[in-house]
């Protein structure tokens, strides 16, 4: 079990590195006003009209950073600050976030894989390791057997999650490369704003890479607990 913690705290620290860099890049390009002086609302909706998408409704919800599109209700969600704020990180979240709604609209074949992943991994994800565990001890205990199959479970569990965090990977640079090709082409932003929104973006698409690999890492771990310890 030292191992795993090990291997849990280097991943919680880079992880924290990599959101607190991300933070730092946010705060720094949203003292940098967009010359064009839209706020992200107007930006997002102005990209959803150049993309003919008319049934998605921009909203603004509470929260740092909590900017998000939902499939099911076909919104996009800002945060306050990006919903009202006129600067290159407002402009950067609001069409990375119509660029999930781009996804939705073409049938962009990696968002479809995660949607029907999503109802899966919610309910699995949060018992995964639990069983794993559970079963590694239950296996010590009454030998190999019915603890075994299931850590199995628990296995089987953790890897639809972890395929779940590498199917988002390409979902989320598709999403910034729609957002930053349409942000140049459209001329939204100036060439400092668009290295600016690019910046961003790039340490956003970041935490999503430390997750995944973060999720490899610890599925790894746990198979060698499982399959490792058998004659």
């Amino acid at each position: 079990m030292l191992g795993y913690y090990i291997l849990i705290g280097a991943i919680a620290l880079v992880s924290w590195l990599v959101s607190n860099k991300l933070k730092q890049k946010f705060a720094f390009y949203s003292k940098r006003q967009l010359q064009n002086g839209m706020s992200g609302r107007e930006i997002a909706e102005k990209m959803l009209a150049d993309n003919g998408i008319y049934d998605v409704e921009v909203i603004s919800v509470r929260g740092q950073l909590t900017d998000h599109y939902n499939p099911k209700n076909k919104t996009v969600n800002l945060s306050e600050a990006v919903y009202n704020q006129r600067n290159a990180s407002a402009a950067a979240v609001a069409a990375h976030e119509v660029g999930h709604a781009v996804q939705h609209a073409t049938a962009y074949g990696a968002l479809q894989m995660r949607s029907q992943l999503v109802p899966i991994v919610s309910i699995t994800s949060g018992m995964s390791q639990w069983l794993v565990i559970g079963g590694l001890i239950l296996g010590a205990a009454a030998g190999v057997g019915l603890g075994y199959w299931v850590a199995v479970a628990g296995l089987v569990f953790m890897g639809a999650a972890t395929l779940f965090s590498f199917i988002t990977l390409p979902v989320e640079y598709d999403a910034s490369n729609r957002a930053l090709v349409w942000l140049k082409t459209k001329n939204m932003v100036n060439q400092q704003e668009y290295k600016g929104a690019e910046d961003a973006l790039k340490w956003a698409a970041r935490t999503y890479l430390v997750a995944a690999i973060g999720a490899l890492a610890s599925l790894l771990y746990w198979g060698l607990q499982v399959f490792g310890g058998r004659d």
